[in-house]
């Protein structure tokens, strides 16, 4: 089911936007510097909603933006499929749908996770899709009209001591796709795929450590990194090699959130079984924490602006630091607690979504908290919203237990 509401335009420059893999072009959760969102929207009134789709089954994941399309990977529970689906950018309909795997799901997850959590990605030719499949994982890549190129076990994915399930999304880096699939067995490791052929062009073993954080690249000081936390440290590796280019130790054995940056330092924040967050220096150059504190987000990610972090903690309180020194700017509680998404940034302003399917506005400001508006999104967000065409694309459930039904919205000034 698709409802759509017409007569809004695009610019051409807004219509050029894409966000193509998990935290978009530059990695950092940032929408384009031009780029606008609505403030305050009302799901059911159907106020600033441009469309929305029905999304069969269930799924942690973001959607990518690609050309004129929307790609997103979803699990029907019923039939035991992973899937990818497409959808036209404009209204939201649903175009195709494909199964990429029927009857491997893994016998146990944990009750927060999914069966599709992690994100597709793509380098504007091919979608490229990983899925916790048959004891392992398995990455797939796609043309943009479902022809399938390639498929590959990256590795054996049997966790022992909590069978928790995966989440890592796959990054792209030039011709390199970057899986990570950790876990507390042999297999553990970080590899990259060759995306014209499937064929892995390296590969680095990891700790034997159950560990759910994607990794991410940029660039520090000049140098090309694939960064990446857990395992009680944050390493850096060169993209092109998998060659180690420096590791500190510090942080936690588990962490689901992606390390981010600023123009000097490196950030983390986790986990279990000890929680904080945790700053580095982004080079490498010492193997000692700049500063730390006892603030958790397990699930989701941190923010930066430069010279600035931003925290939707577990507990759902929000916090403002210096990157210099962690000095606390300020701190205000959002909600009761439970969220999975991460923030994102649009035109200064830091829109999350909680577990209970609410998404706060507040401003991106370090000089005080100040809280632009609260929408009321259906009853569940796990997954992270994506700014694109001055809308925000966000994946809510609607509904409890086994009335529940997923949506795919759009929302927008009109």
């Amino acid at each position: 089911m698709t409802v759509a509401v017409l007569g809004l335009s695009f610019t051409s420059q807004s219509r050029a936007e894409e966000w193509k893999q998990w935290r978009g072009p530059d990695g950092n959760n940032h929408a384009a510097a031009d780029a606008d969102a609505p403030v305050r929207w009302d799901l059911e009134r159907g106020e600033n909603v441009v469309w929305k789709t029905a999304i069969p089954g269930r799924g942690h994941s973001t959607p990518i933006v690609v050309g004129e399309h929307i790609f997103l990977t979803t699990a029907v529970a019923e039939d035991e499929t992973q899937r990818l689906m497409k959808c036209n950018r404009s209204d939201g309909r649903m175009v195709d749908n494909w199964m990429i795997h029927r009857g491997t799901l893994p016998d146990r997850i944990h009750s927060n996770n999914s069966y599709a959590s992690p994100s597709a990605a793509s380098d504007g030719q091919n979608v490229y899709v990983s899925f916790h499949t048959d004891d392992a994982i398995v990455v797939t890549s796609l043309s943009l009209d479902g022809k399938r190129n390639w498929q590959k076990k990256v590795a054996d994915f049997r966790p022992s001591r909590f069978q928790f399930g995966y989440g890592a999304s796959p990054i792209l880096v030039d011709d390199l796709l970057i899986v990570a699939a950790e876990y507390d067995g042999a297999d553990s490791c970080l590899a990259a795929l060759d995306t014209r052929t499937g064929r892995i062009a390296w590969r680095v073993e990891r700790p034997s450590n159950l560990n759910f954080a994607t990794p991410i690249a940029t660039t520090i000081g000049g140098q090309h990194m694939v960064l990446l936390s857990g395992a009680d440290m944050i390493n850096a590796y060169d993209p092109a090699t998998g060659k180690e280019l420096w590791r500190v130790d510090t942080a936690t054995a588990a962490i689901c959130g992606t390390v981010v940056w600023d123009d000097r330092r490196v950030l983390t924040s986790g986990g279990n079984p000890g929680s904080g967050t945790w700053c580095i220096l982004g080079d490498g150059s010492s193997n000692n924490v700049q500063w730390e504190n006892n603030v958790k987000c397990y699930e989701q990610s941190l923010l930066t602006i430069p010279n600035y972090v931003f925290a939707v903690a577990d507990t759902g309180v929000a916090y403002c630091w210096r990157t210099m020194d962690g000095k606390q700017m300020w701190r205000s509680r959002l909600f009761g607690g439970g969220i999975s998404a991460s923030p994102v940034l649009v035109n200064n302003r830091i829109y999350v979504g909680s577990e209970e399917g609410k998404i706060f506005v507040f401003k991106a400001s370090p000089d005080r908290f100040d809280l632009v508006a609260e929408n009321n999104t259906g009853d569940s967000i796990f997954a992270t919203p994506v700014p694109v065409d001055d809308r925000l694309l966000i994946r809510t459930g609607v509904g409890k237990g086994a009335q529940r039904q997923e949506y795919l919205i759009a929302v927008g000034v009109r």
